[in-house]
């Protein structure tokens, strides 16, 4: 996990060295933030990391921040610590898309608990990120005819129906086929199938 960080966002100091600490002596890396804006400077998207931010906060509050990510296409999980009168933001958050929010005054391993949960979440998440572009480069490097076919193959249709709606041979159909087979490097139909699912293709 030594390439994974944990950004503590909380407008009051003693919170933020308060948490930094707990997490370092977790074993994790983190960075200390004074408000939303402050972190949204510094975000980036490919990062391996989660959020832990204060909810009630001056110029952009957590929920805004939550949308602001997501607005921006970034996807880290974002977990929430709030003081009581502030759960149904918090409620209101957790349908915006955030892992986890945690009630003050919070258990430490509770919160390094859902801080594991949410960098694996982070790291699956980057995976299929790169396993999407992955396929997505693969399909693009199709000819248009090669993507006509794969259509086909995709909606589950046999050889002969494909050669007859493109106005082709079952022959070249299965020409085809084995060329998006093997500039796709799929191993099977299935793979295929789950390649172009994946893409939205």
């Amino acid at each position: 996990m030594t390439d994974a960080w944990v950004h503590v966002i909380d407008d009051d100091e003693a919170m933020r060295v308060s948490l930094v600490f707990l997490l370092e002596s977790a074993g994790f890396q983190a960075r200390s933030y004074e408000s939303g804006p402050a972190f949204l400077a510094a975000a980036a998207p490919e990062e391996h990391c989660c959020i832990v931010a204060d909810v009630r906060m001056p110029e952009m509050n957590g929920l805004e921040m939550v949308r602001e990510l997501r607005a921006r296409r970034i996807e880290h999980p974002v977990i929430i610590i709030t003081g009581h009168g502030d759960v149904p933001l918090a409620v209101e958050a957790m349908k915006a898309g955030v892992t986890d929010f945690f009630e003050k005054p919070f258990d430490d391993e509770a919160l390094l608990r859902a801080v594991r949960l949410a960098l694996d979440k982070d790291a699956e998440s980057a995976a299929q990120t790169a396993e999407r572009q992955r396929f997505e480069d693969m399909l693009g490097g199709l000819s248009p005819r090669e993507q006509d076919v794969l259509r086909g193959l995709v909606a589950g249709k046999a050889n002969k129906v494909i050669a007859y709606e493109l106005g082709i041979s079952p022959r070249t159909v299965e020409v085809y086929r084995a060329n998006v087979m093997t500039k796709t490097g799929a191993g099977s139909l299935s793979d295929l199938v789950r390649m172009a699912l994946l893409t939205r293709f």
